[in-house]
């Protein structure tokens, strides 16, 4: 197991990991699709954190450190699209890449970091309580647009 942020050249392998998120496809090879890439590709503050298993993208979640003036002008990390290969759960990669989020997190001094799921099995809630992340200090509102 290798735990690393992604290569420029990886987007083909991380769409088609993303299927085992919430995606019913790939999306269409398009300029839009590239420029979006290449603006998360040069964002430093933007990480995409995977894990490799014989040379196969198998997990993977993003990482986004966001500049902040309160708390002492201290950021906090946004975590996202947290995703494991159905053939390869419970076998502690997902936990690998929340791991190596935080410590970008502590790297940045991020005073906090956020996570959001839509999941309401409970075998998911509790693998976020496992990895630290609890659900009763903030309230959270979405409005999707």
């Amino acid at each position: 197991m290798v735990i690393r942020e992604i290569k420029e050249t990886e987007l083909s392998e991380l769409l088609a990991l993303y299927t085992h998120l919430h995606e019913l496809g790939v999306p269409e090879n398009s300029e839009h699709l590239q420029n979006t890439w290449s603006e998360i590709c040069h964002d430093v503050n933007h990480h995409i954190i995977v894990c490799e298993v014989d040379g196969k993208l198998v997990s993977s979640c993003i990482c986004v450190i966001v500049p902040n003036l309160t708390r002492n002008i201290r950021p906090y990390a946004l975590i996202e699209n947290v995703v494991t290969h159905a053939d390869y759960r419970g076998k502690g990669y997902a936990t690998a890449c929340l791991n190596h989020a935080k410590e970008l997190a502590v790297k940045a001094d991020c005073y906090k970091m956020m996570l959001l799921t839509g999941s309401k099995t409970e075998s998911t809630l509790s693998f976020y309580q496992r990895a630290g992340y609890n659900c009763t200090d903030k309230t959270a509102f979405i409005q999707w647009l």
